[in-house]
């Protein structure tokens, strides 16, 4: 059964391993990366990074976990927003060679209730490229409705790309 565990620095090392093994397979859909953040060190630093956000309340970044156990790729609750908002929006990406296999699906599903249940936050929100149906598929499995199309939303890949825009509210908030 696929899991999430809470991002560790011990995670360093397998991290860098699949961003190296899989580095043209995700470049497409992340922003361009330093050199630097394919070494376990640049994979620390990028950990530490998000422990420093998590410890300030304002992310909770976790990897994903195949049915063996093993680390396939991370999911992280970004931008945490409390006060009348009370939102957050939601970040992931899957091994190539663990892709299409429900993996993405079942770690989504874990992380909201996370925000749903533990963080008690009203609204999740995701952003895909246009032309990432498998992600979207994965959104919408989950509940996500599709609400809005952002014009040059992140530089992925190098430029400036625009995002289809999905959210889930909270079914317990009224």
């Amino acid at each position: 059964m696929t899991t999430t565990r809470p991002l560790q620095p011990e995670h360093a090392d397998v991290l860098a391993r699949i961003i190296r093994e899989d580095r043209a397979f995700l470049a497409p859909w992340e922003p361009t990366r330093e050199e630097s953040s394919f070494t376990e060190d640049g994979q620390l630093e990028e950990i530490q990074a998000r422990l420093e956000q998590q410890a300030l309340g304002l992310a909770v970044p976790h990897v994903v976990l195949d049915d063996a156990g093993q680390v396939i790729g991370r999911i992280t609750l970004n931008n945490v927003v409390r006060g009348a908002f009370q939102s957050c929006s939601l970040g992931y990406w899957i091994r190539s060679a663990a892709n299409g296999r429900g993996h993405a699906t079942a770690a989504v599903r874990e992380m909201v209730r996370i925000a749903f249940d533990d963080l008690d936050l009203h609204r999740v929100e995701a952003g895909t490229l246009p032309h990432n149906a498998a992600s979207q598929r994965v959104l919408e499995r989950n509940g996500f409705v599709r609400f809005g199309l952002a014009p040059q939303y992140l530089r992925i890949a190098g430029r400036w790309q625009d995002h289809v825009l999905f959210q889930l509210l909270n079914p317990a908030m009224p």
